[in-house]
C-alpha cells in the first residue's frame, strides 16, 4: 500500500520539515541603501512554487521563492518568516537596517567550537574605508591599510566576546557599534540517552531489579516469622515435639 503512494502524499501524512530563509548576501545587519535577497528553502508539490511571506507577521503579497529588498530603510527590520506548499513555516529570520558609516557585519553570531568567525567591516554605499583594524573586548585585533575581512577558521571558547571595527573614511575616524559573538562549547551525550542504549545494561537493570524485589521479598518473610516465633516464646506456647527415635517413656 505505501508503495502506492506518491512522495507528495507521503510527506503529508508526516510532520512536514520547516521551511528556511536564507540570505543572499549572508548578512542579517544592513545599512540604508543595502540590498539583499530573501530566499526560501523547503519542499514544493510539483509544478507550484509559490511560497507564503511573512514580515512581523504580517501576510507579504510576494508569492516568490525568493524576496528581494533593494534601497533597504530602517521600516524593513524586523522579522522575516516563509512557508512552502510542504514545508511548515520557518523559524523567524531578524533582519536590521540601520543608519550609520560603519557597520560590523557575520554570517553567524553564535558558533561552536572548531567552526570558523567570519566578520567584516561594511561601509555605507561601500564607501573606500582606510586603516582597518578589528577589535575583540576592547583589544586590537589584524591592522590592514585597505579593508578587509577577519576571519578565524577554527574557534575556541576564547574567541567569543564584543567585537567592533574601526577605519578612516574620508578623513574621519569612525568605528562600528560592538556586537557580541557567542562560541558554545561541544555538547556531551545526555546521561540518560547514554545509560538507555546499550541492550546489555538495559538486562543488567531488569536482572538486578528482580534480584532486589527477591531478596526484599524473603527478607520480609523471613523477619515475620522470626517475629511470630519471639511472640510464641515470651507467650509460654513453644512446644517441643518428642524425637520419633525416642520410643520409651
Amino acid at each position: 500500500m505505501w508503495q502506492l503512494l506518491s512522495p507528495t502524499a507521503l510527506l503529508l501524512l508526516e510532520d512536514p520539515p520547516k521551511s528556511v530563509v536564507i540570505l543572499d548576501p549572508p548578512w542579517d545587519r544592513l545599512l540604508e541603501k543595502d540590498s539583499v535577497t530573501l530566499k526560501c528553502q523547503g519542499a514544493y508539490p510539483p509544478g507550484d512554487d509559490s511560497t507564503e511571506w511573512r514580515w512581523n507577521g504580517t501576510l507579504i503579497s510576494n508569492k516568490a521563492s525568493s524576496y528581494s529588498i533593494t534601497d533597504a530603510t530602517v521600516g524593513n527590520s524586523g522579522e522575516y518568516t516563509c512557508k512552502t506548499g510542504l514545508s511548515a513555516q520557518s523559524d523567524p529570520l531578524r533582519l536590521e537596517v540601520y543608519k550609520g558609516w560603519l557597520l560590523l557585519q557575520a554570517p553567524r553570531w553564535v558558533v561552536q567550537e572548531g567552526e570558523s568567525i567570519r566578520l567584516r567591516c561594511h561601509t555605507w554605499k561601500n564607501i573606500t574605508i582606510q586603516k582597518v583594524q578589528y577589535f575583540q573586548n576592547g583589544m586590537g585585533k589584524k591592522f590592514s591599510h585597505q579593508n578587509f575581512e577577519y576571519h578565524i577558521p577554527n574557534a575556541t571558547l576564547k574567541d567569543g566576546g564584543s567585537y567592533f571595527c574601526r577605519g578612516i573614511i574620508k578623513n574621519y575616524n569612525l568605528s562600528s557599534e560592538a556586537v557580541k559573538v557567542t562560541v558554545q562549547g561541544s555538547k556531551s551525550p545526555s546521561p540518560i540517552l547514554s545509560f538507555f542504549l546499550p541492550w546489555h545494561q538495559i538486562i543488567f537493570c531488569l536482572v538486578m531489579g528482580f534480584l532486589f524485589a527477591v531478596d526484599t521479598g524473603l527478607y520480609f518473610s523471613v523477619r515475620k516469622v522470626l517475629r511470630s516465633s519471639k511472640e510464641d516464646w515470651r507467650n509460654g506456647k513453644v512446644t517441643w515435639s518428642r524425637d520419633p527415635q525416642d520410643k520409651g517413656g
